[in-house]
Protein backbone atom coordinates (compact mmCIF):
# COMPACT_ATOMS: atom_id res chain seq x y z
CA UNK A 1 0.00 0.00 0.00
CA UNK A 2 1.30 3.51 -0.85
CA UNK A 3 0.89 6.18 1.50
CA UNK A 4 0.88 10.07 1.15
CA UNK A 5 2.10 12.31 3.39
CA UNK A 6 3.45 15.74 4.32
CA UNK A 7 6.24 16.26 7.16
CA UNK A 8 6.02 19.23 9.16
CA UNK A 9 8.25 20.83 12.38
CA UNK A 10 7.25 22.80 15.76
CA UNK A 11 11.04 23.38 16.98
CA UNK A 12 12.35 20.47 16.02
CA UNK A 13 9.05 18.29 17.51
CA UNK A 14 8.27 16.74 14.14
CA UNK A 15 5.41 14.97 12.55
CA UNK A 16 3.59 12.79 9.74
CA UNK A 17 0.57 14.55 8.57
CA UNK A 18 -1.73 12.37 6.56
CA UNK A 19 -5.34 12.95 5.12
CA UNK A 20 -7.70 10.35 6.00
CA UNK A 21 -9.44 10.54 3.00
CA UNK A 22 -6.43 9.05 1.14
CA UNK A 23 -6.62 6.06 4.15
CA UNK A 24 -8.28 3.10 2.73
CA UNK A 25 -7.40 1.05 5.26
CA UNK A 26 -7.21 1.53 9.14
CA UNK A 27 -3.52 2.07 10.24
CA UNK A 28 -2.46 -0.22 12.62
CA UNK A 29 -0.03 0.61 15.98
CA UNK A 30 2.84 -1.56 14.31
CA UNK A 31 2.52 0.84 11.66
CA UNK A 32 2.51 3.69 12.69
CA UNK A 33 5.64 3.53 14.74
CA UNK A 34 7.18 2.21 11.63
CA UNK A 35 6.61 5.26 9.94
CA UNK A 36 8.16 6.96 13.03
CA UNK A 37 10.88 4.69 13.21
CA UNK A 38 14.10 7.48 11.56
CA UNK A 39 16.04 4.39 10.43
CA UNK A 40 13.44 1.84 9.03
CA UNK A 41 10.89 4.54 8.38
CA UNK A 42 10.02 8.26 7.41
CA UNK A 43 10.96 9.19 10.85
CA UNK A 44 9.06 11.71 13.48
CA UNK A 45 7.91 12.04 17.09
CA UNK A 46 4.07 10.88 15.98
CA UNK A 47 1.90 10.77 13.40
CA UNK A 48 -1.44 12.94 12.90
CA UNK A 49 -4.78 12.18 10.83
CA UNK A 50 -6.54 15.46 9.81
CA UNK A 51 -10.10 14.37 9.58
CA UNK A 52 -12.88 16.31 7.95
CA UNK A 53 -15.38 17.74 10.44
CA UNK A 54 -19.37 19.07 10.27
CA UNK A 55 -18.77 21.25 13.15
CA UNK A 56 -15.40 22.40 13.05
CA UNK A 57 -12.96 23.07 10.30
CA UNK A 58 -11.38 19.91 10.68
CA UNK A 59 -10.40 16.74 13.24
CA UNK A 60 -6.84 16.18 15.07
CA UNK A 61 -6.55 12.74 15.30
CA UNK A 62 -2.45 12.28 17.24
CA UNK A 63 -0.05 9.01 17.61
CA UNK A 64 2.86 8.96 19.51
CA UNK A 65 5.72 7.47 18.19
CA UNK A 66 5.32 3.77 20.02
CA UNK A 67 2.36 3.78 17.98
CA UNK A 68 -0.46 4.07 20.18
CA UNK A 69 -3.02 7.40 20.26
CA UNK A 70 -1.66 10.18 22.65
CA UNK A 71 -2.81 12.85 24.21
CA UNK A 72 -3.15 16.85 23.02
CA UNK A 73 0.07 17.89 21.01
CA UNK A 74 0.64 21.32 21.04
CA UNK A 75 3.25 21.80 18.45
CA UNK A 76 1.37 18.72 16.37
CA UNK A 77 -1.49 20.96 16.87
CA UNK A 78 0.06 24.02 15.49
CA UNK A 79 1.61 22.27 12.31
CA UNK A 80 -1.48 20.45 11.70
CA UNK A 81 -3.21 24.36 11.73
CA UNK A 82 -0.18 25.27 9.63
CA UNK A 83 -1.12 22.20 7.01
CA UNK A 84 -4.92 22.70 6.93
CA UNK A 85 -4.44 26.55 6.09
CA UNK A 86 -2.12 25.41 3.14
CA UNK A 87 -4.61 22.72 1.92
CA UNK A 88 -7.90 25.22 2.23
CA UNK A 89 -8.97 22.61 5.34
CA UNK A 90 -9.50 26.31 7.06
CA UNK A 91 -8.49 30.17 6.88
CA UNK A 92 -6.04 31.80 8.96
CA UNK A 93 -8.68 31.74 11.98
CA UNK A 94 -10.15 28.24 12.83
CA UNK A 95 -10.81 26.08 15.00
CA UNK A 96 -10.68 22.33 15.41
CA UNK A 97 -11.46 19.42 18.20
CA UNK A 98 -8.98 17.09 19.52
CA UNK A 99 -8.59 14.46 22.01
CA UNK A 100 -9.02 17.01 24.62
CA UNK A 101 -11.80 19.02 23.01
CA UNK A 102 -12.08 22.29 20.56
CA UNK A 103 -8.92 24.58 20.05
CA UNK A 104 -8.70 27.62 18.01
CA UNK A 105 -5.88 28.77 16.12
CA UNK A 106 -4.95 32.15 14.02
CA UNK A 107 -1.86 31.74 11.55
CA UNK A 108 0.05 35.19 11.51
CA UNK A 109 2.75 35.36 8.81
CA UNK A 110 5.31 32.57 10.16
CA UNK A 111 3.91 32.04 13.66
CA UNK A 112 0.90 29.57 14.59
CA UNK A 113 -0.80 30.62 17.96
CA UNK A 114 -2.84 27.89 19.22
CA UNK A 115 -5.33 27.96 22.04
CA UNK A 116 -5.52 25.96 24.70
CA UNK A 117 -7.59 24.51 27.67
CA UNK A 118 -7.76 26.62 30.58
CA UNK A 119 -5.73 25.44 33.41
CA UNK A 120 -7.40 25.03 37.14
CA UNK A 121 -5.65 22.94 39.33
CA UNK A 122 -1.92 22.61 40.14
CA UNK A 123 -0.47 20.02 42.04
CA UNK A 124 3.15 20.95 44.14
CA UNK A 125 5.77 18.51 45.26
CA UNK A 126 9.07 19.12 47.48
CA UNK A 127 10.41 18.53 43.46
CA UNK A 128 8.41 20.15 41.50
CA UNK A 129 4.62 20.20 40.54
CA UNK A 130 1.70 18.19 38.37
CA UNK A 131 -0.54 20.34 35.71
CA UNK A 132 -2.06 19.23 32.70
CA UNK A 133 -2.37 21.30 29.64
CA UNK A 134 -3.93 18.81 27.25
CA UNK A 135 -1.37 16.27 28.40
CA UNK A 136 -0.44 15.64 32.37
CA UNK A 137 3.55 17.21 32.64
CA UNK A 138 5.37 16.83 35.62
CA UNK A 139 7.73 20.30 35.75
CA UNK A 140 11.39 20.56 37.86
CA UNK A 141 13.81 23.22 38.54
CA UNK A 142 17.45 22.40 37.92
CA UNK A 143 20.45 24.42 37.95
CA UNK A 144 22.38 23.34 34.83
CA UNK A 145 20.05 22.00 32.19
CA UNK A 146 23.13 21.39 29.65
CA UNK A 147 24.68 18.66 32.00
CA UNK A 148 21.46 17.44 32.56
CA UNK A 149 21.01 13.51 30.90
CA UNK A 150 17.03 14.34 30.04
CA UNK A 151 16.06 10.42 29.00
CA UNK A 152 17.72 9.11 32.24
CA UNK A 153 16.41 11.53 34.67
CA UNK A 154 12.98 11.91 32.71
CA UNK A 155 11.83 8.15 32.23
CA UNK A 156 12.89 8.03 36.35
CA UNK A 157 9.93 10.49 37.33
CA UNK A 158 7.59 9.37 34.12
CA UNK A 159 7.74 6.17 36.14
CA UNK A 160 6.79 6.94 39.34
CA UNK A 161 4.35 5.55 41.17
CA UNK A 162 2.45 8.71 42.05
CA UNK A 163 2.12 9.36 38.23
CA UNK A 164 0.47 5.98 37.98
CA UNK A 165 -1.19 4.78 35.73
CA UNK A 166 -0.91 6.81 33.04
CA UNK A 167 2.79 8.18 33.86
CA UNK A 168 3.60 11.77 32.90
CA UNK A 169 5.31 13.34 30.62
CA UNK A 170 8.20 15.36 32.23
CA UNK A 171 9.49 19.05 31.81
CA UNK A 172 12.98 20.27 33.14
CA UNK A 173 13.53 24.14 33.42
CA UNK A 174 16.50 26.77 34.32
CA UNK A 175 15.42 29.87 35.10
CA UNK A 176 16.04 32.64 33.58
CA UNK A 177 14.76 36.26 33.64
CA UNK A 178 14.32 37.10 30.10
CA UNK A 179 15.29 33.12 28.34
CA UNK A 180 14.82 30.25 30.45
CA UNK A 181 15.74 26.93 29.54
CA UNK A 182 13.36 23.72 29.48
CA UNK A 183 14.58 20.50 28.27
CA UNK A 184 11.39 17.73 27.66
CA UNK A 185 10.29 14.38 28.27
CA UNK A 186 7.56 12.76 26.59
CA UNK A 187 6.41 9.96 27.38
CA UNK A 188 4.95 7.32 24.30
CA UNK A 189 7.98 9.44 22.60
CA UNK A 190 10.02 7.68 25.41
CA UNK A 191 13.09 9.81 24.97
CA UNK A 192 14.16 13.36 24.54
CA UNK A 193 12.35 15.26 22.35
CA UNK A 194 13.80 18.67 21.00
CA UNK A 195 10.57 20.54 21.86
CA UNK A 196 6.77 20.44 23.30
CA UNK A 197 4.50 22.09 23.29
CA UNK A 198 1.95 21.40 26.26
CA UNK A 199 5.04 21.04 28.36
CA UNK A 200 6.18 24.66 27.41
CA UNK A 201 2.56 25.81 28.54
CA UNK A 202 2.90 23.67 31.55
CA UNK A 203 6.64 25.93 32.10
CA UNK A 204 5.32 29.21 31.41
CA UNK A 205 2.55 28.47 33.54
CA UNK A 206 4.84 26.86 36.83
CA UNK A 207 7.11 30.12 36.05
CA UNK A 208 4.13 32.46 36.85
CA UNK A 209 2.36 30.30 39.61
CA UNK A 210 6.01 30.23 41.85
CA UNK A 211 6.15 34.09 41.00
CA UNK A 212 9.41 33.50 39.62
CA UNK A 213 8.09 35.93 37.22
CA UNK A 214 4.76 38.28 36.62
CA UNK A 215 4.89 38.26 33.01
CA UNK A 216 1.65 36.92 31.50
CA UNK A 217 3.74 36.23 28.15
CA UNK A 218 6.63 34.24 28.68
CA UNK A 219 9.72 33.20 26.26
CA UNK A 220 10.98 29.45 26.57
CA UNK A 221 13.99 28.30 24.81
CA UNK A 222 14.29 24.11 24.12
CA UNK A 223 16.94 22.83 21.79
CA UNK A 224 14.97 22.74 18.71
CA UNK A 225 14.05 26.73 19.32
CA UNK A 226 11.96 29.49 20.81
CA UNK A 227 8.33 29.29 22.15
CA UNK A 228 6.59 31.72 24.05
CA UNK A 229 3.54 31.19 26.00
CA UNK A 230 0.75 34.10 26.71
CA UNK A 231 -2.36 33.80 29.15
CA UNK A 232 -4.66 35.70 31.87
CA UNK A 233 -4.51 34.70 35.26
CA UNK A 234 -7.20 35.25 38.02
CA UNK A 235 -7.18 33.40 41.49
CA UNK A 236 -5.19 30.53 40.16
CA UNK A 237 -6.49 29.91 36.80
CA UNK A 238 -5.05 30.28 33.68
CA UNK A 239 -6.97 30.88 30.86
CA UNK A 240 -6.84 32.53 27.24
CA UNK A 241 -4.00 30.12 27.09
CA UNK A 242 -1.93 30.54 23.62
CA UNK A 243 1.04 28.40 22.48
CA UNK A 244 2.70 31.00 19.85
CA UNK A 245 5.97 29.95 17.50
CA UNK A 246 6.77 28.64 14.09
CA UNK A 247 5.03 25.59 12.20
CA UNK A 248 7.66 24.64 9.11
CA UNK A 249 6.85 22.60 6.23
CA UNK A 250 9.80 19.88 5.79
CA UNK A 251 8.77 17.33 2.99
CA UNK A 252 6.09 15.75 1.45
CA UNK A 253 6.21 12.20 -0.14
CA UNK A 254 5.26 8.28 -0.50
CA UNK A 255 5.87 5.41 1.69
CA UNK A 256 4.70 2.09 0.91
CA UNK A 257 3.68 -0.20 3.94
Amino acid sequence: MILSFEKYHGTGNDFIIIESNKLIFQLTNEQIALLCHRRFGIGADGVMIIKKSKDYDFEMQYFNSDGFEGSMCGNGGRCIAAYANKHGFAKNEMAFSAIDGVHKADIEGDLVLLGMNDVTEIETFEDGCFLNTGSPHFVSFINNINKLDVYVEGLKIANQERFAPERTNVNFVEFHNNNSKIATFERGVEDETLSCGTGTVATAITLHFYKKTSATTIDLLAKGGKLSVSFDENAGIYQNIKLIGPAKFVFKGEIYL
